[in-house]
């Protein structure tokens, strides 16, 4: 276990006190055309972004390295080709609004942002790790040494 996730835990901090809200982030729809997209994810300097259904809940993210492989693939973009089309669902995997500490560094381990859902899988944000680094290093400081 990390030392500051322990000492977290304690202290009974949840993701919330992490969390990037829905409206301060950047994200795309799953019936968006690839070409808009595309061009959300440009305009906003992003190589990654979560992808949302048009309820609200986690599809999944998308790259840009999802857009070359589908023109690899396929040559063009055809407008008839959607972002559901190229999403990886099982890539970047939010976690429930209710995850640990320990689970949310986890998964931190291995994904620059964590998207985070209620429990109808509607999503609410994101947790950066820089977000988590900056907070478990600023907390490493001022946890008392007895704790550490």
């Amino acid at each position: 276990m990390y030392p500051a996730a322990k000492y977290y835990r304690r202290e009974i901090m949840n993701v919330l006190m992490l969390l990037r809200p829905k409206s301060e982030v950047q994200y795309v729809y799953d019936n968006w055309t690839l070409r808009k997209g595309l061009e959300k994810m440009r305009s906003g300097g992003y190589t990654v972004m979560p992808v949302l259904s048009r309820d609200g809940l986690y599809m999944g993210s998308i790259s840009e390295g999802d857009f070359l492989w589908y023109l690899a693939d396929n040559g063009e973009f055809r407008e008839s080709a959607k972002i559901k089309d190229i999403v990886r669902k099982n890539w970047m995997p939010a976690v429930n609004v209710n995850v640990s500490m320990e689970s949310l560094i986890h998964s931190a381990e291995s994904q620059n942002y964590i998207p985070v859902t209620d429990d109808w899988g509607t999503f609410i944000g994101l947790v950066t790790r820089s977000t988590i680094i900056k907070t478990f290093c600023s907390a490493e400081n001022s946890v008392p040494a007895s704790a550490r």
